[in-house]
């Protein structure tokens, strides 16, 4: 009920007895339930007043976003060893503690098949892996696939993937078929849109003959289980992040194992050279690797590199962006 209409039925209720009973002479009685209604109406315009000014509480976690990994330009020994003091210096929970896990991002040192994740992880809970298939002198996209059961989680994440590949490399024949002039920039587009569709079909493939393409892995667990998992041949490094408390509000940017020295994107060698812009209204191949991809958007070549961490068809999105299917993992939690 709004305060306008709770004020107006109000006066009619109290304001005629009221009026009746501070107008009384000769009877004290009337005089003094007069104040007595008085105080009352006042006390009830008080609390009404109170209750329609007082604004919601909101999620003040709305816009706040933790960025666990590597950035562009950063040092990989750098990182690696600011991970490794950061999980050193994780204080251990009370045996008793019963909340004492923690987020962590664990990087390989080399692209694994789902079957092998398991001796190297395990049995620390797993909420999603990373993944990309690691073709020389290409650019490829970076995925992040849902993962509490590993490895069958991985491989059904790999399948949808292959099928969403074959979608992309039709897509990119399609649009490529669609330019049927020779000018300088319809050549180029082509070039394009037929790498992509190349690029595509190797990646199809590759998932669904479950390819050594894990690279790192989002788990949560107590740090004494996190330094064991970080002492096991194959980590790379196990970056905790005590600071997440919703996944949804966090972003990881694992380094890619080839990654030695400097986080930069690797060069695509067979991408076509872009001189001109396309034709208006046609659609362009864009790029923005080091990003990881949660979704299945429109079919894109790349480009040009920018960005860090990686090689991708699609920027970076925050815990909570779009989605498609189980190819992103954003609400799916381990348990503790």
């Amino acid at each position: 009920m709004r305060a306008g209409e709770l004020l107006r039925r109000l006066d009619q209720r109290l304001l005629p007895p009221l009026v009746r009973a501070l107008t009384g002479r000769d009877d004290p009685r009337p005089r003094l339930l007069g104040w007595v209604a008085l105080a009352s109406v006042g006390a009830v315009l008080l609390t009404a007043a109170w209750a329609t000014d007082r604004s919601p509480v909101g999620d003040r976690t709305v816009g706040e976003v933790t960025r666990v990994g590597v950035g562009e330009g950063d040092s990989i020994p750098g990182y690696l060893r600011s991970a490794g003091d950061e999980l050193a210096a994780l204080p251990d929970p009370a045996p008793s503690a019963s909340a004492g896990s923690t987020w962590a991002l664990v990087s390989l040192a080399e692209y694994l098949p789902p079957e092998r994740l398991a001796p190297v992880l395990g049995d620390v809970p797993v909420s999603a892996v990373f993944g990309r298939v690691p073709l020389p002198g290409r650019q490829t996209q970076i995925v992040r696939i849902p993962a509490l059961r590993v490895p069958e989680d991985v491989r059904a994440g790999m399948i949808e993937l292959a099928d969403r590949k074959d979608r992309e490399a039709a897509d990119y024949r399609a649009r490529g078929a669609e330019l049927t002039g020779d000018t300088p920039q319809e050549r180029e587009l082509r070039g394009f849109y037929a790498s992509g569709a190349e690029v595509a079909a190797v990646e199809a493939a590759a998932y669904r003959a479950g390819c050594s393409c894990v690279y790192a892995a989002v788990v949560r667990a107590e740090p004494a289980r996190l330094r064991t998992v970080a002492a096991r041949p194959g980590v790379r490094a196990v970056d905790p992040a005590p600071e997440i408390e919703r996944l949804d509000r966090a972003v990881f940017t694992p380094p890619l194992p080839e990654q030695e020295d400097l986080v930069r994107p690797p060069a695509d060698e067979r991408l076509p050279t872009a001189s001109s812009p396309p034709p208006t209204g046609r659609p362009v191949p864009t790029a923005t690797p080091g990003g990881t991809v949660t979704s299945a958007p429109v079919p894109s070549a790349p480009t040009s590199p920018a960005g860090s961490g990686g090689a991708t068809t699609a920027g970076p999105e925050p815990s909570g962006a779009g989605t498609s299917g189980p190819i992103d993992g954003h609400d799916s939690e381990p348990p503790p």
